[in-house]
């Protein structure tokens, strides 16, 4: 079973406040050597300067990356590295969820050319790992309730292509200890994928501990 500590508000926004313009910054790092098109002499220099900002990050680690924290204010875990919603991951775009009443929750965000698979379009493997947040997300009641992925299915309408986009997710029915969950990725001309996906409470969470 995994142990939350809690954050309080103050430390949350002090820790958002040093961190998420760090992993901002690696992020557009990643984008830019990307794209450059630089002299090697440049590009040598570049590689030289990364290299010595990395070991001064790497003199001191956190073996977990903070990753079970919870938010004391909001009951919520404090999702620093997760590859979707981290906003500490510099992978992460990151993605920033909002939650409706009714079992509801939806995110407008840009996937830029770092996130590309054929040319112009999303990979397909990113739009899946965005499904399956979204309907995490739902399925879990904001991240509160321990529920697993069990099986998830993505269909590909069309290419997804790269820019803004909106994911939208629903709850489609609970039965015991699996949640049935559906949504879609879309552009401005509509869906490009969909998904449904179960979700499952693991045992050491039936026991009433976690809230079903």
């Amino acid at each position: 079973m995994e142990d939350f500590e809690q954050i309080g508000a103050e430390e949350y926004a002090e820790l958002s406040g040093l961190y998420v313009p760090l992993a901002a910054a690696v992020r557009a790092l990643a984008a830019a050597s990307l794209h450059t098109r630089v002299n090697p002499d440049t590009v040598r220099d570049a590689t030289t300067t990364i290299s010595v900002v990395t070991e001064m990050l790497a003199a001191e680690q956190n073996g977990h990356l903070l990753r079970f924290q919870r938010h004391e204010a909001t009951g919520r875990p404090v999702v620093w590295s997760n590859p979707v919603v981290g906003v500490r991951n510099p992978l992460a775009p990151p993605l920033t969820v909002h939650h409706e009443p009714g079992g509801r929750c939806w995110s407008e965000f840009t996937l830029g050319r770092v996130y590309e698979g054929p040319p112009g379009l999303v990979h397909g493997g990113i739009s899946a790992m965005i499904l399956d947040q979204l309907l995490g997300e739902v399925a879990t009641d904001q991240l509160t309730t321990p529920k697993y992925t069990g099986t998830i299915s993505v269909k590909y309408l069309r290419g997804t292509p790269l820019g803004p986009l909106r994911a939208e997710a629903f709850v489609e029915r609970s039965e015991n200890y699996k949640t049935y969950a559906r949504g879609f990725i879309s552009d401005a001309q509509g869906p490009t994928a969909e998904a449904e996906g179960v979700f499952i409470m693991p045992v050491w969470a039936r026991d009433g501990g976690d809230k079903q």
